[in-house]
């Protein structure tokens, strides 16, 4: 018999995974609370090189009206790490890597500022 190895699925675009949703949830509270002005799902794809795009999970707007940029992982992988901080390089926005805290920790978000070099 045969086997093949098990990839992982491919996301479908525009649809949040649970941790996303999570995410969201948590950003719609800050909204309710006036600690941000609003946010989006993916509205945007970053382009960074030829056939090379990044498109962040969320795009956050302050109360000041700045834009922060917010990407959700469970954990990271090489290439995802690689496009956010190429990212931050280029573009004149904050970008902030976001994974969640295990609730035996208190819960919460893990937030790290990615910085340009």
């Amino acid at each position: 018999m045969r086997r093949f190895a098990k990839g992982r699925k491919r996301p479908i675009p525009g649809t949040m995974n649970k941790l996303e949703e999570k995410y969201a949830n948590y950003l719609e509270g800050l909204k309710v609370l006036g600690e941000i002005e609003d946010y989006k799902y993916e509205p945007i794809a970053l382009r960074l090189a030829r056939r090379t795009t990044y498109t962040p999970d969320f795009m956050v707007m302050l109360l000041d009206g700045t834009l922060e940029f917010h990407e959700t992982k469970g954990f990271w992988e090489e290439d995802a790490r690689v496009k956010i901080k190429v990212a931050a390089n280029m573009f004149p926005f904050r970008f902030l890597a976001i994974k969640e805290k295990p609730k035996k920790s208190g819960g919460g978000w893990d937030i790290e500022e990615i910085k340009p070099i």
